[in-house]
């Protein structure tokens, strides 16, 4: 079995595993990685851009490094390569649960239980839900959707596409360094540098797919490509601006705004002018959007890596 087959048959594995079972409540390995990456950043924290990129190296290296071993490891054997292969997919994937908490701050708002609604969103983002109404948590939630349909699901099939096993730990691995030390607080402003600038890389082939998967999956393909192309470069994250405009054209809906995050009052362009304002129901519309995005990222990355092995296959013959 080629390498192409492992990873297709090992990413629908591991998508599939995340449909039926989830994220674990105990043990997940992304978060045995970021306690990991916490006990280096206690050893190595200076306020350096320098030791912060030390800091990145080491943590998402021996990402890399790790799944490069257990690559190797198995490699004669196309069953334990396409098991890894799955494992570290169903580890590195998260869209079951962002469904899930989606949907709970959905079922709240639904409910009418503003304050269930405003517990369970710190689950899905940084915003203050103190300072939201029942429709500003509304648009916060189809935000966060888009966002991490990209971060937690498409751009790791990505990079597995591209680098196999090593390639999806890798890429969790940087996106979860993003999440610890990329924001911009006094702490982590000059130290954090390494790892926003190298989440914003390593998301940007995922960001893209995304948000043209949004624009053919949804119900107003033409309103997805116009808010993508027109709005995308108006939001502060060159990752987050294509998906999320996407999204909201696909979905016919105003994203962005005024936010609020720790205390700070953000103003953000609007995305998707022509749309209305979020409602409740979006929500579960967004959820619908982000899972066949999902499943249609599953089969342009399979796709994708099959073609290419099957060149190179070509190509070693007529050698």
């Amino acid at each position: 079995m080629g390498a192409g087959r492992v990873f297709a048959y090992g990413a629908a594995a591991g998508l599939i595993g995340d449909l039926l079972l989830g994220d674990p409540r105990r043990g997940h390995p992304v978060a045995a990685f970021g306690r990991a990456a916490g006990a280096v950043e206690q050893v190595l924290w200076r306020d350096h851009r320098g030791w912060g990129a030390l800091h990145t190296a080491v943590c998402a290296g021996g990402a890399v490094a790790l799944g490069a071993v257990a690559a190797r490891a198995v490699r004669h054997s196309a069953a334990a390569s396409t098991v890894l292969t799955g494992a570290a997919t169903w580890a590195v994937v998260g869209g079951t649960s962002l469904a899930r908490e989606a949907a709970a701050v959905g079922q709240a708002l639904e409910a009418g239980d503003l304050e269930a609604a405003r517990a369970r969103l710190p689950h899905l983002c940084g915003r203050d839900p103190q300072a939201l109404d029942a429709d500003g948590i509304a648009r916060a939630v189809v935000e966060s959707v888009a966002e991490n349909t990209s971060d937690a699901v498409v751009g790791a099939l990505v990079w597995g596409a591209v680098g196999g096993v090593p390639g999806l730990l890798g890429f969790r691995a940087v996106n979860t360094l993003d999440a610890m030390v990329g924001h911009k607080s006094p702490r982590h402003r000059r130290y954090g540098w390494a790892s926003a600038r190298l989440d914003d890389l390593a998301g940007w082939p995922g960001a893209r797919l995304t948000a043209a998967l949004a624009a053919l999956a949804g119900p107003d393909p033409r309103g997805a490509v116009r808010a993508w192309r027109a709005d995308a470069g108006l939001h502060p994250s060159p990752n987050a601006g294509p998906v999320e405009a996407s999204f909201a054209g696909a979905l016919g809906v105003r994203l962005g705004g005024t936010l609020s995050y720790g205390g700070r009052v953000e103003h953000r362009p609007v995305l998707n002018s022509e749309g209305r304002a979020v409602v409740t129901d979006d929500v579960e519309r967004a959820v619908r959007l982000s899972r066949r995005v999902t499943w249609l990222a599953l089969g342009v990355c399979a796709g994708a890596r099959l073609l290419t092995g099957a060149r190179r296959a070509k190509r070693g013959k007529w050698a």
